[in-house]
C-alpha cells in the first residue's frame, strides 16, 4: 500500500512537534509500520515493554525508557530483523482500588463495602478503561513503535490464564512450594502488599526492659525490645553463642512473661551481645529477621493480630 509523503506547503520558523509529530504517527499506523511481520526467514527480535500502571499517565520516566527501547526496536527493523515491541499495562492492584475508593467516597460519600463487590469492581474496570486508554494514546503520541494491535492488559482473561497454567507445572514440578511467610500487610485493604509499596521511616523509639523467668520461677533473663506489643507471640529468646553472660543458660527454658508458656534459649550468631541486654526476644510472626532466625531453628510461629491489626484470642 502507498501512502503519500507529508506535504509541506510552509516551513515554520520554530519546530511544532503537535503538527509534525502527528503527521508521521498517522502515516506510519497507516503503513501497518509497527505491526510484527513474522517470517520464517527472519531472526525474531523481541522486547517486552514494562508495563505500566494504569493508576494514572506516563511521565518522563516511561519516555526515557521507551526512547532507548524505540531506538532498539527501529534500528533491529532496519537490520532485517522480525521485531516485536511488545506493549502493555499493568493492573497495579492495591494503587488502583486506593484511587477508585478515594474517588468513591469524594463523590458519593461511600465506602467499597457500603456498595458491595459487584459495583465496586464495575467501577474499577470503568477507571482502568479511562486511564488505561490514556497510556495508549500517550504512546502513540511519543510515536513509540509498539505494535498496537498486540496490546495487554494483565488482567486479560488469556494472560492470567497462561499464568496460571506456568504457576500450577512449576509447582508440580516442585519449583515453587507453599509455605508460611511474612509479608507487607494493609489492615485497611485486607491485603498483602509489595516490598515496593512500602515506604520506611527512621523513628525515635524506647527499650523497654522485661524479664523473662525461668521455669522455676528465679530471675531468668532481662530482655531489651522496642515491640513489648509482640512478646505474647515470642518462640524463643537468642543469645550469641560466644556470649558468657547467658552460655550456661543456653537450652533451658523461660517463661514468656504474662502467659503460661516456656520457650528455649537459644544460640545465633545473629544476636549483637552489646544491643540491649545481649537478649533477643524471637517472634517470628512478626519481625522479618526472627522469622529467619526461626527457620533456622525450627521454631513455630505465632500471629497474635488479626488481619484488621488488633490483638487476636492467640494474644489471651
Amino acid at each position: 500500500m502507498e501512502v503519500a509523503a507529508p506535504r509541506v506547503d510552509e516551513l515554520a520558523k520554530a519546530y511544532d512537534p503537535a503538527i509534525v509529530e502527528n503527521i508521521w504517527l498517522k502515516r506510519w499506523q497507516e503503513l501497518g509500520a509497527f505491526r510484527t511481520q513474522l517470517a520464517h526467514e527472519k531472526r525474531p527480535y523481541l522486547i517486552p515493554c514494562p508495563p505500566p500502571n494504569v493508576t494514572g499517565a506516563l511521565h518522563i520516566g516511561h519516555a526515557v525508557n521507551g526512547t532507548l527501547q524505540d531506538v532498539l526496536a527501529r534500528a533491529k527493523r532496519m537490520m532485517g530483523y522480525a521485531v516485536l515491541w511488545q506493549p502493555g499495562t499493568d493492573h497495579a492492584g492495591i494503587p488502583t482500588q486506593l484511587l477508585v475508593e478515594r474517588k468513591l467516597f469524594l463523590e458519593h460519600g461511600k465506602s467499597r463495602q457500603e456498595i458491595g463487590r459487584d459495583e465496586f469492581l464495575r467501577q474499577v474496570w470503568a477507571w482502568k478503561e479511562e486511564y488505561g486508554n490514556t497510556i495508549i494514546d500517550q504512546f502513540r503520541r511519543l510515536g513509540a513503535s509498539l505494535d498496537y494491535d498486540r496490546w495487554r492488559f494483565t488482567m486479560d482473561a488469556n494472560y492470567t490464564h497462561s499464568i496460571r497454567t506456568a504457576f500450577v507445572h512449576l509447582f508440580e514440578k516442585g519449583y515453587i512450594t507453599r509455605g508460611q511467610r511474612m509479608v507487607n500487610w494493609c489492615p485497611r485493604c485486607l491485603t498483602s502488599m509489595s516490598d515496593l509499596e512500602v515506604k520506611y521511616e527512621t523513628t525515635s523509639s524506647f527499650l523497654y526492659h522485661v524479664r523473662y523467668l525461668d521455669a522455676a520461677g528465679t530471675p531468668g533473663v532481662v530482655i531489651a525490645t522496642v515491640r513489648p506489643e509482640t512478646i505474647l507471640a515470642d518462640v524463643a529468646v537468642a543469645v550469641h553463642p560466644a556470649d558468657a553472660r547467658y552460655r550456661s543458660l543456653i537450652g533451658s527454658h523461660l517463661r514468656v512473661p504474662l502467659t503460661e508458656r516456656l520457650v528455649p534459649v537459644i544460640a545465633d550468631d545473629h544476636v549483637d551481645p552489646d544491643f540491649g541486654t545481649g537478649a533477643l526476644k524471637i517472634t517470628p510472626g512478626h519481625d522479618p529477621d526472627d522469622f529467619v532466625i526461626a527457620e533456622r531453628h525450627q521454631l513455630p510461629t505465632i500471629d497474635v493480630l488479626t488481619p484488621a491489626g488488633k490483638m487476636s484470642e492467640v494474644a489471651g
